[in-house]
């Protein structure tokens, strides 16, 4: 096996590289410099963290400096092969990747500390060849070994043999559903369709919103597959002709993900929907992408001491992630806070959070009915769902609660008449209610290989497109090694109504009539969030009409 000689300790140290290649001021380095004692954090690092520099300017100049090749990895394809010489454990442990063979027994490994002597002993064992060492962005490095090993996992499925019996049958559905699980939440998917077809089971992911193939499974697991997802989600595996749900929760990484289970008869058999609820993805509320001014009118909505806030968009829209961001910001200790929720999505400490159980009759009505008799503050109701539940989250937003709630609505002026619908007076709805905010998330455009352009004068009049410096600059998806597609991530768009100053339109008017009177009571609409967003080159102009439609055209 090569050894990897211990490089000469260099002349020139890296803030003088870096300052020499531009990549930052010698101020800035003599201002680490003196953080260093105190952050006891390398020079490099403080540069990064202060925005000094950049991790790939760090990670070149690291390359320079002690004579190694700085591996681009949002360019170069990694080989699957040579991935595999290294477990996606380790991988992700010492942050080292195999690239690809320079020779038959020689693999270039990338690293995002080349320093790190004890590593390279370590892959000396790990390795079963010889390897030389090559620096890479770590940002990029760490996105690549996630999606190199995902990629792994994916093509190593080996189809069981014929003439299973039900004992082995019942093994092997135990590893499919397992690694189908761990590959949906390694690609960051929300949802997992598992559908029936004639000769196979096709299985899809959605991922930033968007439906992707998978692996399909054999038709001759079906039948094992579904009974295994069943019995983890507490179902009657025998019942195979009616819909049923449940749930069940999974561990990954050692964080909980909770997987609802939806199972519907179909002509080819039982199709199969799992929602994966990551409890640990809690944002606070300057993280979530509103504009200043919006961000300002919700924080004011949520800071009064009764009333309702709801927000509204289809399930997986971010919904109750926008209102734990609102429940962080209001979890200061001086609050009685309270939820009801189907089921409890994020943990806060010093919360009271109720799980609905309909086995046991917890319902959202009996919870929130239990909840006021317990001196809350703060409410928070999963969804409103039913009328009795819509009609005590409306009352009590009138006797001195706050209530943050959610429903199913397109837009935010769609909300009124749900809530008319459930029952609820209409007379109530201007004093209860404090602001509706709808949403969706859109998928972000990557940074790495967007591609300017100027859009056309046909695009300017649809989206009304407004700039101060001229024609606009958009970016349009273009695909690399670092996204799906062109997309990496998501972004929500927002559309808030403050209720209060829509007067009688709000008991009286269509939705058409109190969209109209929120739109010119300054109402800024879902697509014009989205046209800001574009204008910001977070998203592109296509996500953008992909995610809101267009009302104009019905």
């Amino acid at each position: 096996m090569e050894a990897v000689a211990v490089p000469v300790v260099p002349a020139l140290r890296l803030g003088e590289l870096l300052v020499r290649a531009g990549h930052a001021t010698q101020e800035n380095v003599d201002s680490a410099l003196e953080l260093q004692p105190v952050l006891r954090k390398r020079l490099g690092e403080i540069l990064v963290e202060k925005g000094w520099t950049s991790t790939r300017a760090v990670a070149e100049t690291l390359a320079a400096q002690q004579g190694l090749d700085f591996v681009d990895l949002t360019q170069t394809a990694v080989d699957q092969r040579a991935a595999t010489l290294l477990k996606e454990g380790f991988a992700h442990e010492h942050q080292a990747l195999p690239v690809r063979f320079l020779q038959e027994n020689l693999v270039q490994i990338a690293v995002a500390d080349p320093g790190n002597l004890q590593t390279q002993d370590e892959l000396r064992l790990a390795l079963g060849v010889g390897f030389r060492v090559a620096v890479a962005d770590a940002p990029a490095l760490a996105a690549t070994i996630a999606r190199t090993y995902r990629l792994t996992v994916a093509v190593t499925d080996a189809p069981p043999d014929d003439g299973l019996d039900d004992e082995v049958a019942a093994a092997n559905a135990l590893d499919l559903v397992n690694d189908l699980i761990a590959r949906a939440v390694n690609h960051g998917a929300s949802d997992v369709h598992v559908n029936p077809q004639p000769r196979e089971v096709i299985v899809r992911y959605r991922v930033d919103g968007v439906m992707r193939d998978a692996q399909p499974i054999e038709k001759r697991m079906q039948h094992a597959v579904a009974s295994r997802i069943k019995v983890m989600a507490s179902l009657d595996i025998a019942e195979k002709r009616m819909p049923q749900d449940g749930s069940f929760v999974v561990y990954s990484g050692g964080s909980p993900v909770d997987v609802r289970v939806a199972v519907l008869p179909t002509k080819h058999g039982e199709q199969i929907v799992l929602r994966l609820l990551l409890r640990e993805t809690k944002l606070e509320l300057p993280g979530l992408g509103m504009s200043h001014e919006m961000e300002s009118v919700f924080m004011r909505s949520i800071s009064q001491p009764f009333g309702a806030v709801l927000t509204c968009g289809p399930t997986g829209s971010g919904k109750t992630t926008t209102l734990y961001a609102a429940l962080d910001r209001l979890n200061d200790g001086m609050r009685s806070i309270a939820t009801i929720e189907d089921p409890v999505e994020y943990q806060l400490p010093g919360v009271m959070q109720t799980e609905v159980n309909s086995r046991i009759g917890l319902t959202f009505e009996r919870g929130l009915r239990t909840i006021l008799r317990a001196d809350p503050d703060v409410i928070l109701v999963g969804e409103i769902r039913d009328s009795e539940t819509a009609k005590i989250a409306i009352q009590a937003a009138m006797t001195g609660h706050l209530v943050l709630t959610t429903l199913h609505t397109n837009d935010a002026s769609g909300a009124i008449a749900r809530l008319r619908a459930l029952d609820v007076d209409p007379d109530l709805l201007a004093g209860a209610i404090n602001s509706i905010l709808s949403q969706r998330l859109a998928r972000r455009i990557c940074p790495h290989c967007r591609e300017p352009y100027e859009p056309s004068p046909e695009e300017i009049a649809e989206m009304n497109l407004i700039s101060t410096a001229g024609t606009p600059t958009l970016y349009r998806p273009v695909g690399c090694l670092q996204c799906n597609g062109g997309y990496v991530g998501r972004v929500a768009l927002y559309e808030l109504m403050p209720v209060h100053g829509l007067g009688r339109v709000l008991m009286e008017g269509s939705t058409d009539e109190i969209f109209d009177a929120a739109v010119a009571a300054g109402m800024r609409t879902l697509r014009e969030d989205g046209v800001r967003l574009a204008l910001a080159g977070v998203t592109s102009l296509d996500e953008v009409r992909r995610v809101t439609g267009d009302r104009r055209a019905l």
